[in-house]
């Protein structure tokens, strides 16, 4: 990975060469943006520049450098009773990299079946980055860490690190990546020098999907307006579109049972089993509904208010009608719903029980579609 194969990010790419170029490298910096930003990607991309700046004939494969070091999440494999760290999971590190450069954390757990469990990095981890920070470089220059998803380090973990973050052994770089900023020590927020990742502009996921998906410029168009400026959504979007027609007929199941709630107290036994189905779905699926959905409430909302021309959504059921739909949706609603979706989203991410946390959901819709202005 190098500067040249991240899309966008010209300013922060210039401001990090131009750092390196003239001594000014920072012993320990925080790269702050969501996985789909490419934080990991231009961390690996600094590095792999740092090293060639000392050695220019030297061709670097950071994912494979001996001065290039990586930790991250993991979990205890399965009928393993010793003790986990990032060094057993080297080689399906590396073909997640290979394969996800803005793969996202739910990417990589999903990647290395792990369920249910939660990935962490440990005090036994920090060991093993305090004897790798006490190390030589193998070729005599620089020697970068890299620790994804900073903000999964116990506070045991976190504590014994601290020394070394504010002082590391002479030509050593610590790069620690996070989407929680917030969620890392104050102390360690404190001792490094922090760099935010920027969203993509439209035209520049435009072009990366065509380039790298080989879609048409109007299919790619709409993915990238409903990405954010987030490559790894847009690629799950791609997947989501696979899905759609099953997608909208749980999502206009689920609204029509919504609706019929407030007169028809069954509904609610019919909103629990829905959930239930959905569950089966699996964690992946069920986010990408949700996403789905809340994609579909805010196409609801532009409708409301005249904005035709920004609504890219078709429905394929002709009984339902997006645009009589509308009706129930405005400033006075949206952004409840939207919260309580994003909220969703994020428990079943955490591995949260998928029906109870559907059945939730589906109950506050109930509400939510008859707030009355």
């Amino acid at each position: 990975m190098t500067f040249e194969d991240i899309v966008g990010q010209d300013h922060l790419k210039s401001f990090l060469q131009n750092n390196i170029r003239s001594g000014r490298i920072p012993h320990a910096q925080l790269f702050v943006g969501k996985d789909g930003l490419g934080a990991l990607a231009m961390a690996m991309a600094y590095a792999s520049f740092l090293i060639q700046n000392e050695n220019p004939e030297q061709k670097i494969n950071a994912l494979q450098n001996p001065d290039i070091h990586f930790f991250f999440p993991v979990v205890k494999k399965e009928k393993s009773s010793s003790t986990v760290i990032s060094k057993d999971y080297l080689k399906e590190w590396r073909a997640f990299i290979k394969e996800h450069p803005y793969g996202s954390l739910s990417d990589w757990y999903n990647s290395i079946g792990a369920g249910n469990k939660q990935g962490v990095i440990t005090v036994d981890e920090a060991q093993a980055i305090i004897k790798t920070l006490a190390m030589k470089s193998f070729g005599g220059g620089n020697k970068i860490l890299i620790i994804w998803h900073a903000e999964k380090m116990t506070t045991a973990c976190a504590n014994k690190l601290l020394k070394w973050f504010e002082e590391p052994n002479q030509k050593t770089s610590i790069i620690l990546i996070t989407e929680q900023e917030d969620a890392l020590l104050k102390t360690i927020q404190s001792r490094c020098q922090a760099i935010h990742m920027h969203p993509f502009t439209e035209s520049q996921l435009t072009n990366t999907l065509i380039k790298y998906k080989g879609m048409d410029e109007v299919a790619a168009k709409r993915i990238a307006q409903r990405a954010e400026g987030n490559i790894n959504s847009a690629f799950k979007l791609i997947e989501q579109e696979e899905n759609t027609l099953e997608f909208e007929a749980f999502f206009i199941d689920w609204v029509r049972t919504a609706f019929q709630a407030k007169t028809n107290k069954k509904s609610i036994n019919k909103l629990m089993a829905w959930s239930e189905t959905v569950a089966k779905l699996g964690r992946e699926m069920e986010k990408q509904f949700l996403s789905y959905s809340l994609d579909v409430f805010r196409q609801a909302l532009m409708l409301n208010y005249g904005a035709k021309e920004l609504v890219h959504l078709k429905i394929s059921d002709k009984s339902f009608s997006l645009e009589k739909f509308s009706n129930f949706i405005d400033a006075q609603n949206i952004e409840k719903i939207s919260s309580e979706i994003e909220s969703a989203i994020y428990h079943i991410e955490r591995n949260a029980n998928g029906k109870i946390v559907l059945t939730d959901l589906s109950i506050k819709l109930t509400r939510l579609l008859h707030q009355k202005p």
